[in-house]
């Protein structure tokens, strides 16, 4: 007989947390390397959830896999860890009529392009194959968030074992994936792909995860899992706590079984008296064999007309296009930057690009200005956003008021590190990099957030991408840009760049690309800027000759303004016989320059027939 046998006729209960039982009785450190350093303590883990009513106990190797297990220097130890993992596991099972499962964790939060599917699968499979050398009894997959992680490692597991699989999801919403995909459908998914148990852990306490599983039938071949967290996390002088009320966890546990649960345990913040409390609760519990499920009222996502004005990306792609970044102000006056806008807008700009924060100093909430400049001036606000400064859920609240002004031009950036700003010991969150930015953003775009809830309307932004075209080879960050459009990337934005030669360059390597660009030009001020530019800001290279020029004229400003608008013209003649886009940045808020470059590229529009461009 084997548990899957067992649950034909009776609901078996799990363990709980391993982790942070362990972190409760002050242990802060690579869990899964205690098998190796100290496999007495985690027998005892073990034993105390045998003697507190598992029936199913998991190996300690949620984060036994090469990648998680690098960041403390033990990716060589895959192997002699979830082999001590098994012995510790089976060596407190013992003789009892106690089943070893084989746990993996997902690798995969929410920078979905940390690490690519091929390198998951290699070290998915390195850890499973050691496992399937022990005489485990079956595979548990617990805590994935990232559905497409999960169904791969399933489908190999699949074809290399016929041992029993229980695949577990992690919700952040009620009923829904990652990415807006029904529990309900998720779990038939899984149960499709060969899955013999399915169901949820982590994330969510045991009230939620029960909303979740009303909308669940009992399915047709796969039993129905729960491992819930023992409560909301808190968090107390540095440390995430959990509520402690065994007593509720059991009345859950009844409640479980009427939801058609065949298999109960605990994940964070479960002790031994959570599964205690579970077992006696379902204790002679008949399993069930119907369940009426609970019919989800479908909210229609509702579409707002406004007013149809085309984005940067569409009129890139039919005319020459202007647009003119005007930093917010470091200091709180903003009587410059606003007559600046209004300036530049009668110039016949399209769009007035703010940045956000630019080389990690504070300046002014770009946000707020582009509110202004918009209901003052009517200009039109393309907004930049950096993954620098905010969490996800700070990010995806960012859009939302976007959303509500009528904000709908972006430029989702990664963001330049605190290092090089103002407060080098300030923290750089980046909990997205600008490729899972770009996905939430267009995810948004269908109506749905970043934990795939409905968002009850759909966005509508364009959204623009960075490129650095100032290195050395182009080739690679040609390939950032390919990538970028398949994550959603409507247009692009360059860096500065500061020869004609190069400009050639890129259009050259970028034709192939089917969205436009809006390439980079910013006027030099003087030749202490020039050289400042070239030798201290990232991303950016002078010519020698450009330099040269600025030299010439070093100490005098009007001539040192003058060259800088003659060099930064003849490197907008370049951009015009290639480029339907050009991208003009202000210097120190020096907005008469860039008034002046926007009417040079104004006029040589009035002046030649545009030429039709495949980018």
């Amino acid at each position: 007989m084997g548990f899957l046998q067992d649950l034909e006729t009776k609901t078996l209960i799990g363990d709980g947390a391993i982790g942070t039982f362990l972190y409760l009785k002050g242990l802060d450190r690579c869990f899964e390397e205690l098998n190796l350093s100290d496999p007495t303590r985690v027998q005892e883990v073990h034993e105390a959830y045998i003697t507190a009513g598992s029936q199913i106990i998991q190996t300690n190797t949620y984060a036994a896999n090469r990648i998680k297990l690098s960041r403390y220097g033990l990716e060589n130890k895959v192997a002699s860890i979830n082999e001590a993992a098994f012995s510790c596991a089976r060596a407190a099972a013992g003789e009892k009529a106690v089943y070893v499962v084989g746990t993996i964790g997902g690798i995969r939060g929410f920078q979905k392009g940390a690490q690519s599917i091929q390198e998951i699968v290699q070290s998915f499979e390195e850890q499973m194959n050691n496992l399937l050398e022990s005489e485990i009894d079956g595979l548990l997959f617990e805590t994935f968030y990232d559905f497409e992680e999960l169904s791969t490692c399933l489908s190999i597991a699949r074809k290399k074992t016929t041992l029993p699989i229980i695949t577990h999801v992690s919700l952040d919403e009620v009923g829904v994936l990652h990415g807006g995909i029904s529990l309900k459908d998720g779990l038939t998914a899984l149960e499709n792909l060969g899955a013999d148990v399915v169901g949820m852990n982590c994330r969510m306490g045991p009230f939620h995860m029960l909303q979740s599983f009303e909308e669940v039938p009992l399915l047709k071949k796969a039993f129905l899992s729960a491992y819930p967290n023992a409560s909301l996390p808190d968090y107390k002088d540095g440390r995430l706590v959990y509520q402690t009320n065994p007593k509720y966890f059991g009345d859950s546990a009844k409640s479980f079984v009427e939801q058609g649960v065949r298999l109960i345990g605990g994940c964070c913040g479960t002790t031994p008296d959570h599964i205690r409390a579970a077992a006696e609760a379902v204790r002679n519990r008949e399993p069930m064999k119907e369940k009426r499920v609970k019919v989800k009222q479908k909210q229609s996502v509702i579409v707002i007309h406004k007013e149809q004005v085309a984005s940067l990306a569409s009129i890139a792609s039919t005319r020459k296009s202007v647009i003119v970044e005007l930093d917010p102000p470091k200091k709180l006056n903003t009587e410059r930057f606003l007559e600046g806008s209004k300036e530049l807008k009668e110039a016949g700009v399209d769009a007035v690009t703010l940045a956000d924060n630019s080389l990690a100093s504070p300046r002014i909430c770009n946000l707020s200005l582009a509110s202004i400049i918009k209901r003052d001036y009517n200009v039109r606000p393309l907004v930049h956003i950096t993954c620098r400064d905010r969490n996800l859920i700070g990010l995806q609240s960012h859009l939302m008021g976007l959303h509500t002004l009528g904000i709908d031009q972006l430029l989702a950036v990664t963001g330049d590190p605190t290092k090089i700003g103002d407060f080098p010991g300030a923290t750089s969150v980046y909990d997205l990099a600008s490729f899972d930015f770009i996905r939430l953003i267009k995810q948004m775009n269908s109506g749905v957030s970043f934990s795939g809830k409905d968002l009850g309307a759909k966005t509508n932004f364009s959204i623009g991408a960075a490129f650095n075209p100032n290195v050395n080879h182009l080739e690679p960050m040609v390939q950032r840009m390919e990538k970028k459009v398949e994550c959603g990337a409507d247009y692009f934005l360059s860096q500065p760049v500061f020869s004609k030669e190069q400009i050639a360059d890129i259009y050259r390597v970028t034709k192939h690309i089917k969205v436009p660009i809006y390439l980079g030009v910013m006027p030099l001020t003087s030749s202490k800027n020039a050289e400042f530019l070239h030798n201290e800001v990232p991303g950016i290279k002078l010519t020698e000759t450009t330099r040269e020029r600025m030299a010439r004229v070093s100490g005098d400003l009007e001539a040192s303004h003058y060259e800088g608008i003659q060099i930064a013209k003849e490197l907008i003649d370049e951009v015009h016989r290639y480029f339907n886009g050009l991208y003009l940045i202000t210097p120190f808020l020096r907005y008469e320059m860039t008034v002046e470059l926007t009417k040079y590229w104004n006029w040589k529009n009035l002046q030649l027939e545009p030429k039709k461009i495949t980018n």
